[in-house]
């Protein structure tokens, strides 16, 4: 590795790694409040839109098939560019990364005040993704560096974790009342003083980056692509059968390079000398079991919430305030459920309360699929049971994926979670919007609708629902074969795999 001068990198007003480690959060209030503040933009993005889509589809004539890309394609971009700005940051500087990935997305935030299209809001969008990918596998990362002590550094990424979970609780109700007296570009505005305020924390409070904390391998830019593409004309496929019709050449040939770009990725990351992901980790049963769990209750939270929010407000005529009150059985669930974890996990351990919590998720989105339609009560019960899994999956997934790799892996590991998250929230919304387009005829947005268009939606929101919940049981059936393979095996991990990631 070629080293630089110690201070090569380093700014006048940026602290450096020569200070002393904070001895508390308390010291380490500015960095703390950064970082919980890139956590809170990401889990806000992910819920506080699905409330306005009614009045975006409205103001903005957009067809369902449109709401499902502006509010999917932040997390395609996002999930799909993360590995690639991970591997980016590991050579640039983390730290600086960041600074760059929230200064995009305050820009992107107030370019709402400019949006007149569809078109436009998907772009923008696009442009948060990629600077949410930016800012997210770092943020990890810097948190670990800033603290000398594990105890610190654990009750450091709880505080930061709760911050980003209250944003996902609350984004859906605080939004259904913000629009009640202001148009819903606010709800994206929102970004701009977080981001800045992001901005300073990690100027301000986070050292810089060293030489010795950066490696100098080349970057897999193939794989990158590959991956990305892959995951990209993968969510893009199901859109384009319903526009185009299967008579069609397009969405056949978009699955075939979907199919393809996939092919190639695992073949370039199996050949690479210094692969964007070694497949070999997630050969590991309890990465892989981590990974599902955890794929699982992104796709449930994602799918169940975009279905729901259109459901009380354009079938039900919920205005957004009352749809966003209708959601706080969610909203009590993430805030309140953390109590629960730690006794949770003491009392059966970790595996058990993957697969109870996971669980959950599954029979949450079986009730709302079977029962929602008749009444909010069903509705209600499967957002508490989603909540309650996903609330638990957050952290149980996590640890088990740490738990197998090896400690060298461990920044790796995070990036791998955050991306199975995002990747499935998008194939989550895209299920739900595909199905829908292609059930309901006319326009979604209209403010009545025939009995037709009504029993067409009904209809759409129980197939999605039904296909969501096979989905997510077959990811929580796969993550119990892998755990139990663990427990069978008495290990965490098998000498090859051991071998392999050295």
């Amino acid at each position: 590795m070629n080293a630089r001068p110690h201070g090569a990198a380093e700014k006048v007003g940026a602290p450096t790694r020569a200070s002393a480690s904070p001895r508390s959060l308390r010291e380490a209030r500015t960095a703390l409040a950064g970082l919980a503040a890139v956590f809170l933009v990401e889990m806000l993005d992910n819920s506080i839109l699905n409330v306005a889509l009614p009045t975006i589809g409205r103001e903005l004539s957009a067809s369902a098939t449109v709401l499902q890309w502006i509010t999917g394609v932040y997390a395609v971009v996002f999930g799909g560019l993360m590995p690639a700005f991970g591997a980016l940051a590991d050579r640039l500087g983390r730290r600086r990364i960041m600074l760059v990935g929230l200064a995009l997305l305050g820009a992107a935030s107030l370019a709402t005040v400019f949006v007149t299209t569809a078109e436009q809001l998907i772009a923008i969008r696009g442009a948060m993704g990629v600077a949410a990918a930016m800012t997210t596998p770092g943020s990890l990362a810097l948190t670990f560096r800033l603290f000398d002590e594990d105890g610190l550094r654990v009750r450091a990424t709880t505080l930061i974790s709760t911050v980003g979970l209250v944003g996902l609780a609350v984004g859906p109700t605080v939004g259904g009342f913000v629009l009640a007296f202001a148009p819903w570009q606010v709800l994206l505005l929102v970004n701009a003083p977080i981001a800045a305020l992001s901005f300073l924390g990690i100027r301000c409070g986070i050292p810089v980056d060293e030489a010795d904390e950066l490696h100098r391998d080349l970057i897999d830019g193939a794989g990158a692509l590959l991956g990305t593409a892959a995951i990209v004309f993968a969510l893009l496929a199901p859109t384009l059968f319903v526009d185009a019709g299967t008579t069609s050449a397009l969405p056949w040939l978009t699955t075939a390079v979907a199919v393809v770009t996939a092919v190639l990725f695992v073949v370039r990351q199996r050949s690479a000398r210094h692969p964007l992901l070694d497949l070999a980790l997630l050969a590991r049963p309890l990465v892989s079991s981590g990974l599902a769990f955890k794929g699982a209750a992104g796709l449930a939270t994602a799918g169940l919430g975009y279905l729901v929010t259109l459901q009380l407000q354009l079938d039900w005529g919920w205005t957004p305030a009352r749809a966003a009150m209708g959601m706080l059985p969610q909203v009590v669930v993430l805030i309140a459920g953390g109590a629960l974890i730690g006794p949770l996990v003491v009392r059966v351990g970790l595996d058990k309360a993957a697969w109870l919590s996971a669980g959950a998720v599954v029979c949450g989105l079986t009730v709302y699929a079977l029962l929602g339609r008749f009444g909010y009560v069903w509705v209600a019960l499967s957002l508490v049971l989603v909540a309650a899994g996903m609330r638990v999956v957050g952290v149980v997934a996590g640890t088990n994926v740490m738990r197998g790799l090896p400690p060298n892996r461990t920044s790796i590991g995070a990036a791998l979670v955050d991306t199975a998250g995002e990747v499935t929230t998008a194939i989550g919304i895209a299920v739900g919007g595909t199905i829908l387009a292609s059930h309901f005829t006319g326009d979604i947005a209209a403010t009545r609708w025939s009995s037709h268009q009504t029993g067409e939606f009904r209809e759409a929101v129980t197939r999605a629902g039904l296909t969501l919940t096979a989905l997510a049981a077959a990811l929580v059936g796969w993550g119990i074969v892998r755990a139990r393979r663990v427990a069978a095996d008495g290990t965490t991990t098998s000498p090859a795999a051991e071998a392999d990631a050295e």
